[in-house]
């Protein structure tokens, strides 16, 4: 007996001090987890072949028990106590902030389609000389990712390496003064109700999901206008933490792309615009609201349009807009309106809509859209290029 509670102890002390030390979060979960079951399976066999000759009593079960649960105790502090310090090392690889700091930070209550792991960090800082200061002091090897409210984006289920940078408050702000500036985090649509208030045409910007960072990014636009067309600058905070005024011409905006450099992040953004009757913009705005709530699945979980038209620009909602080559027109030629994928599914309303209809995995997103590419592309040889950002790693 006594030899058996030494060998017990020592496993115990083991997967304590292991699960505390190791660098590797996954050593510290199979250590941490494992290595007591080896006592409980050694007890396990005692109590199954020798109950009858031993004639164990109660109070041998009662040390037994206490030996168990004093392993479990032990061995679930060793984990705690090693995820702790691994979070600890991680937080002093990284600059002090005054805005919000969060390890693991699972992100999909972020996104509109509501799927995606965590982040390893997710900062969200106070101001924008915080946000400088902490791209400064970063690591440069550490990857950064700029994240807006999620509305054109899958993150993939094993979540992000590295930090996501989200703006918030302090971020938007919005000035009408013969142009438009607007913080990165204001949202199109508020962006395109200031504006009209103060006679100021940017109406094309109401009925776009998203915030005003990534529709620069995107070149985001509809009804035959896009970011390209009024913007006149971006101001960005470099992956060095320079502060940077980039002139439109630099970003080379296209059809849903631009040329923004690699870890910049875009804090705000001044447009031009033409003047106009506020109450003749708002009316405007109330009927591109009408046809859209009519046309796209609006109260389903979306991310927009998943992919872009392969004709190369985006409706015009003119009666004269041909619907030859738009991408829900070869999704539907190929047979996959409404097609579904475990929780995912093709909008039965609009085609080039991606939904989940309760329970999708990010996996279960992409996966469709790419089921979609492969139909389109065996129905019409055409390649449909992702609207959707997809980012972050998937499961194994």
């Amino acid at each position: 007996m006594e030899t058996f509670l030494v060998f017990v102890l020592g496993l115990i002390c083991l997967s304590y001090v292991v699960g505390s030390k190791a660098k590797s979060q996954w050593v510290r979960l199979c250590l941490g987890f494992l290595v007591p079951l080896s006592p409980v399976a050694v007890i396990t066999a005692i109590f199954r072949f020798n109950w009858v000759e031993a004639q164990i009593d109660g109070i041998d079960i009662a040390v037994y028990g206490l030996v168990l649960v004093l392993g479990g105790t032990l061995a679930l502090a060793g984990l705690l106590i090693g995820f702790g310090r691994y979070d600890k090392k991680m937080r002093d690889k990284l600059p002090p902030v005054r805005g919000i700091l969060n390890p693991h930070r699972p992100l999909a209550d972020l996104t509109w389609l509501r799927v995606g792991g965590p982040a390893d960090w997710l900062f969200q800082p106070a101001d924008e000389a915080d946000l400088c200061d902490f791209l400064a002091a970063l690591d440069p090897a550490i990857p950064v990712f700029p994240m807006g409210v999620g509305s054109n984006l899958i993150v993939r289920d094993g979540g992000l390496r590295g930090v996501v940078i989200r703006l918030g408050r302090g971020f938007n702000t919005i000035t009408c003064d013969g142009t438009v500036t607007a913080g990165a985090a204001a949202l199109d649509a508020h962006v395109a109700r200031k504006a009209a208030e103060a006679g100021l045409d940017l109406t094309f910007l109401r009925t776009i999901p998203g915030s005003i960072g990534g529709a620069v990014r995107m070149n985001a636009g509809c009804y035959g206008s896009y970011v390209a067309d009024h913007l006149i600058s971006a101001r960005c905070v470099a992956r060095s933490g320079e502060i940077v005024e980039l002139p439109a011409a630099v970003l080379h905006l296209a059809y849903r792309q631009s040329q923004l450099p690699e870890g910049c992040v875009i804090v705000s953004a001044t447009f031009r615009a033409d003047p106009g009757d506020p109450a003749t913009l708002e009316a405007r705005m109330t009927d591109q609201i009408a046809k859209r709530d009519a046309s796209q699945p609006t109260k389903d979980r979306s991310a927009g349009s998943t992919f872009r038209n392969p004709i190369g620009h985006s409706s015009t909602g003119r009666a004269d807009d041909s619907q030859e080559l738009k991408a829900w027109k070869v999704i539907d030629d190929a047979g996959m309106r409404g097609f579904t994928l475990g929780g995912a599914q093709m909008s039965p309303m609009h085609s080039n809509f991606l939904i989940n209809t309760g329970g999708a995995s990010a996996a279960d997103l992409e996966d469709l859209g790419e089921e979609v590419r492969k139909r389109v592309f065996q129905q019409s040889g055409i390649t449909l290029e992702w609207e959707i950002m997809r980012v972050g790693q998937r499961n194994a």
